[in-house]
């Protein structure tokens, strides 16, 4: 089995995990709450199938098998393009609402993979060798993976590793014959109730002395000592026509926490090698996982810039100067991720140092992690000030099915130029839960932070740009034309 069914992955969330919700420790796959929210989830896996044409590709390991175009560990230009045609249909399942699909992650661990030569630099083959393993065990199984990679640092005036968060953060505090025991929280695991396996591995550096917490592994959620705490659930038992995003894809946010976990040896991938550990990151964030990253990026603003254009034609506004300029802004948006995938694409190489290529996108690419998150708040602001207080005045789908209340929605709450009542209540609601719901706020806090802050993301493209030698030019300038006169 290389590409499971809905309800194949459905079965696989009936473990012994556990999962809190509240005040409760809740079974997930029968909880009534989650149910939307798994049989969204179970959607993503039907439909690979349902475009098996683009999502799967021929497992190279096991003829006559196939597997998630996101598992494609990228060798060549041509292996990028295969993955980039599966991972823009995967994100069309949801238009990009889903941040964390399972192919995220995939795509992280192919680029790890990938890298063989930073484990060989390490004097790692070992860890390697369990890392390849383990990806083929995800691809056998189609596991649903998440990753928990952020330090639990409360006290932001000490050091992430520093003071109280030493204690707090996840670390080693045993080793034995199985394998490493280890204790303390992390932080973001999206998907994570609803995931297999929970990918921890390495984001931010850890400086030398702190090489207890230079780990990376996986664990499966059911993991006795493996505990799972959400926020409040988002998802809403209520009809797709009045919440399209909010009942089905809720994917659930958690903290987790390890409490003495024994992970075994074979899961182990990192165990306090800071050549390994505060290179692999660097090495495939800022190419390989953005291809992923901006591709779903690219399919969520083309939604976005489509659903403003129907909200506004509700009203018909849509050619007004200043709508048209709004519109106009979030394709910009748009053209200038596809023009950044399709460059970054383009002036793909080799990362690799060693004898197999690891191919991935030109890393300039990762320079929308910095930008993107603004451009999607402003998003959420275009279509609150397009659809104004249109979006608070949307019937539910049931309203319009009462014969009474029916016809009086039907005559006084139209769209424009003819627009059906029932269908300017089901753009506008579309609207109001993309943007202004539970989910839609959520979402928003999302896109700000999950691959990182923006000033994160300014500061180190500037640290990394000066490491490079980049500049140069006022100087040259300065000279060639004759105005530097400076002493010495």
């Amino acid at each position: 089995m290389t590409a499971r069914t809905g309800e194949q992955y459905k079965a696989g969330l009936d473990d012994a995990r556990e999962v809190w919700l509240g005040d409760e420790n809740i079974h997930v796959a029968s909880d009534p709450r989650f149910a939307g929210s798994i049989n969204g989830m179970a959607g993503y896996f039907d439909w690979q199938h349902k475009y098996a044409d683009t999502c799967l590709v021929p497992d190279p390991e096991r003829p006559g098998e196939v597997m998630s175009a996101s598992h494609i560990v990228p060798r060549t230009a041509e292996d990028l393009q295969i993955r980039h045609k599966g991972l823009e249909q995967l994100s069309r399942y949801s238009y990009g609402m889903l941040g964390r699909t399972p192919d995220y992650v995939n795509v992280v661990l192919a680029g790890h993979v990938a890298r063989k030569d930073i484990y060989d630099r390490a004097g790692d083959p070992v860890f390697y060798e369990r890392l390849r393993k383990f990806q083929r065990e995800v691809i056998e199984g189609d596991l649903s993976m998440t990753h928990t990679i952020i330090h639990a640092a409360i006290d932001k005036s000490a050091g992430e590793l520093a003071g109280m968060n030493s204690d707090l953060t996840l670390r080693v505090v045993d080793r034995n014959a199985n394998g490493i025991v280890v204790r303390g929280g992390k932080l973001l695991a999206t998907l994570g109730p609803f995931a297999d396996e929970i990918f921890v591995y390495p984001s931010a550096p850890v400086p030398s002395g702190a090489e207890a917490y230079a780990l990376c592994f996986s664990v499966p959620v059911g993991t006795k000592g493996l505990i799972t705490l959400c926020r409040d659930h988002y998802g809403v038992d209520a009809d797709i026509a009045d919440k399209p995003f909010s009942s089905r894809f809720d994917e659930q946010d958690a903290f987790v926490i390890f409490d003495d976990v024994e992970i075994p040896w074979e899961r182990v991938f990192c165990d306090g090698n800071l050549d390994v550990y505060n290179a692999i990151s660097p090495a495939v964030s800022p190419s390989n996982t953005a291809q992923q990253i901006c591709i779903r990026a690219m399919v969520k603003l083309e939604f976005a810039y489509d659903l403003c254009t129907e909200i506004a034609k509700v009203t018909n506004s849509d050619k007004r100067p200043e709508v048209a300029v709004m519109l106009g802004e979030i394709h910009t948006y748009l053209s200038l991720t596809r023009a950044a995938v399709v460059a970054a694409e383009a002036r793909a190489s080799n990362h690799s140092t060693g004898d197999e290529p690891a191919w991935f996108p030109h890393p300039d690419l990762s320079a929308l992690r910095c930008v993107m998150p603004g451009w999607m708040m402003r998003v959420n602001d275009i279509i609150k000030h397009i659809g104004s207080h249109n979006l608070l005045a949307t019937p539910t789908a049931a309203a319009f099915e009462n014969s009474h209340m029916g016809d009086l929605l039907r005559r006084y709450l139209p769209g424009a130029n003819g627009m059906k009542a029932e269908e300017r209540s089901l753009l506008m609601r579309t609207a109001w839960d993309f943007a202004g719901s539970a989910l839609g706020s959520r979402v928003e806090l999302y896109e700000m932070y999950y691959f990182g802050s923006a000033g994160r993301g300014f500061m180190t493209d500037h640290m990394v740009a000066q490491m490079k030698g980049e500049g140069g030019q006022v100087r040259e300038f300065l000279k060639e034309s004759g105005a530097w006169r400076v002493p010495g």
